[in-house]
């Protein structure tokens, strides 16, 4: 489970002043729920993800991971996650294997643990075929998945997950969605970041509208249909936030 309360960020501007990149957002996600967060660019979707994973201390609020303050105990709340952002980089002279063994080991897992795990999501990802390459030969869609299995190599209870697909072909957009869909049925707590709208609609539960770093609406899509008088989440995103033109595409 994740609990965000009154989540702050406040960064200096160079006339002396104070931005707010977040303000007081409160949401939670709970055990096998896939929740997605919604917003333009801007928005303070980065922010919060960054917040939420440790990796950004807020001015403000409170993040627990299962129960670990994500400030007053990192170490152990990051333990708890695994985080997928969307400029995630590779170790480019490692093979895959070397890469996700890498990454089993920072995390704990002994040799055999490791190795069993690294067989189970190059199996499930497709990845059989070139976990002997190094990571710098790799595709999109290969580093991609490569990315994802890192995410995932010490099945952690937590999922982030900012534009897993991105990049991706129809085949491997299909398969990622598939495995976050049975990473939540198997009792994860997922957070989906995405601009494809498509996803949001079809794999969350539930659903936050981001705008100027406030939370501005919440809940599964028939109560935002409700709320907003509109069909298409990218018609309800311009009816709540009352924005003349579209910022988002379907």
């Amino acid at each position: 489970m994740i609990v965000i309360e009154e989540l702050t960020k406040t960064f200096p501007t160079p006339d002396g002043n104070e931005k707010t990149a977040v303000d007081h957002v409160s949401f939670r996600i709970d055990a096998g729920e896939i929740y997605g967060l919604l917003g333009p660019n801007g928005a303070g979707k980065t922010t919060t993800l960054r917040m939420i994973s440790g990796l950004l201390k807020p001015t403000s609020g409170r993040v627990t991971i299962d129960g670990c303050d994500v400030v007053a105990d990192p170490e152990a709340a990051k333990r708890k996650i695994g985080f997928l952002t969307a400029n995630t980089g590779l170790y480019l002279r490692l093979t895959v294997h070397e890469f996700l063994h890498y990454f089993a080991t920072l995390y704990g897992l002994d040799a055999d643990q490791a190795q069993r795990r690294i067989d189970e999501l190059s199996e499930w990802l497709g990845m059989r075929e070139f976990m002997r390459l190094r990571c710098g030969a790799l595709s999109t869609g290969q580093k991609q998945r490569v990315n994802i299995a890192r995410a995932l190599i010490a099945d952690p209870p937590i999922l982030i997950m900012d534009e897993p697909t991105l990049g991706l072909d129809v085949l491997s957009n299909r398969l990622i969605l598939s495995l976050i869909r049975t990473q939540a049925q198997a009792g994860k707590a997922v957070l989906l970041s995405t601009h494809a709208l498509d996803e949001i609609e079809t794999m969350c539960q539930r659903i936050g509208l981001i705008h100027n770093g406030r939370l501005i609406a919440e809940g599964d899509l028939a109560s935002l249909r409700a709320l907003a008088g509109r069909q298409r989440l990218s018609d309800i995103f311009l009816q709540l936030t009352g924005a003349d033109e579209p910022l988002l595409t379907h």
